[in-house]
Formats: C-alpha cells, sequence, structure tokens
C-alpha cells in the first residue's frame, strides 16, 4: 500500500480503495499494549554489518556503511540539518518499486537494513527508515509520527493509500511532512493534496489531526510487531 512517484502513477481500482479501507481498519482495531521497548542502547552497528553481509552481500553493506556515515556526521546537528539530510537519503537510495515486485506479497514492511539491502521499496518502508534513523539521531520519539494519509493524484478526486513520516516540534503543532513523492519538506498545511486518517508511532495512536492519544501503540497489528522483531534481530533496536 503506497502512493507512487508521479512519472509511475497509473489510475486506482476498487480494490485498492477496498484494502485501503480494510488495513486502516485494522490498524484501529489492533490498538492495544506498547511495542518498541528496546532501549536505544540494544542499537548493534557489527550485527547489523554481519545481518547486511549476509544477506544482501557487499553492496549492501556499502549502503549501509553510508547510513552509519550518514549518523556519524548528523549527530548533534539541528533538528532541521537532520529531518533534511535524512529524508533526502532515503529518497536516493530507495527506489519505488511496489510490495509485489520485491517481496511477493500485496502488503510487506521492510525494515531499513531490508529497504537499503533491497534498494527498493514502498511509502511504508521509507517512512520507517526514516522514523528509526531519526530516533537513532537523538530526535525525541514523540515528536515523529508515521501518518496515514489519502492522497489524490493530480487534479483528480482519486486517492490512494500512502503514509508519510510526520516530525512535530510540540505534541500540537503542525508537522513537517517527509514524503518520498516530494523532494522537500513541507508543513502540513502545504500539503494539501494529502488528507491525515490516523497516525502511530512507538508511543500512540491518533485519529486524523488529533493532538490527543487514543489508544496505546499498535499491539496486533502484525506487520508493524514483525519489523519490530526483525529489527531486533537485525540489530537495530
Amino acid at each position: 500500500m503506497a502512493l507512487m512517484p508521479d512519472s509511475s502513477r497509473s489510475s486506482l481500482g476498487s480494490l485498492s480503495r477496498r484494502q485501503f479501507l480494510a488495513t486502516a481498519g485494522a490498524l484501529m482495531l489492533g490498538a492495544g499494549m506498547g511495542l518498541f521497548p528496546t532501549p536505544a542502547s540494544a542499537f548493534n552497528p557489527q550485527r547489523l554489518r554481519q545481518s547486511m553481509q549476509q544477506q544482501y552481500g557487499q553492496a549492501g553493506l556499502a549502503v549501509l556503511e553510508a547510513w552509519f556515515s550518514l549518523l556519524d556526521r548528523l549527530r548533534g546537528q539541528d533538528v532541521q540539518r537532520q529531518l533534511r539530510e535524512v529524508n533526502d537519503f532515503f529518497n536516493r537510495q530507495i527506489r519505488w518499486v511496489e510490495d509485489i515486485h520485491v517481496w511477493r506479497q500485496e502488503d510487506f514492511w521492510a525494515t531499513p537494513l531490508e529497504a537499503m539491502g533491497e534498494g527498493r521499496g514502498d511509502c511504508e518502508d521509507y517512512s520507517i527508515a526514516k522514523y528509526i534513523t531519526l530516533k537513532q539521531l537523538g530526535v525525541p520519539g514523540e515528536r515523529l509520527r508515521m501518518i496515514y494519509v489519502r492522497a489524490r493524484i493530480g487534479r483528480s478526486q482519486i486517492t490512494q493509500a500512502h503514509m508519510v513520516l510526520g516530525y512535530y516540534s510540540t505534541p500540537n503543532a503542525e508537522p513537517l511532512v517527509l514524503d518520498n513523492i516530494a523532494p522537500s519538506i513541507s508543513p502540513a498545511s502545504q500539503r494539501t493534496d494529502l488528507d491525515p486518517v490516523f497516525s502511530f508511532n512507538s508511543e500512540g495512536l491518533w485519529a486524523g489531526g488529533s493532538s490527543e492519544s487514543r489508544a496505546d501503540p499498535l499491539a496486533r497489528l502484525s506487520r508493524w510487531r514483525n519489523v519490530i522483531e526483525r529489527m531486533q534481530s537485525q540489530g537495530f533496536i
């Protein structure tokens, strides 16, 4: 489930919209006990290198080393620079491709290691990778949310499910939107093509543009849980 770049978009069928509504419902119903409990100290660069080498060889390892260099360069820098360079890094490193062509599944959420190793992914993969990277740089998790939106295509009324990453300077602030289909980071008010449905992070779940969490993080969402489990085994968390 992802919004493709303009050059790759095609008309949407009713199946895509039904899939979006079904997934949104599953996410809302899946809210429960908190996930992502592992502290940042579990970050293990050596295990990440081993995981990447085993799964993707030297090509994947080269991208991982570029990611480590990004972390080293951005630690201690101002958050605007961190947002901009992390957004640019993944928008350059990952080529948008539908899940079915990469993972042989209709909707698969990749870890940052898998997205970097493949060099391909869709909107969830970009958003998760940016989220994990910014958290590793010390951006507080409560300032970051993965946001499910309905994205309008061009000037039509056709919408497609899409995910972006939002940065909130305060809980009630207008978020800045990090997106794989737009090269620059924009305030949400300037993205009139996006209608928020809900957002989540490791601490909460928010409906629409609400500033108050309506539930604990997603406990029964299998894709998110699986991503977390794989990130733990790979050495991210």
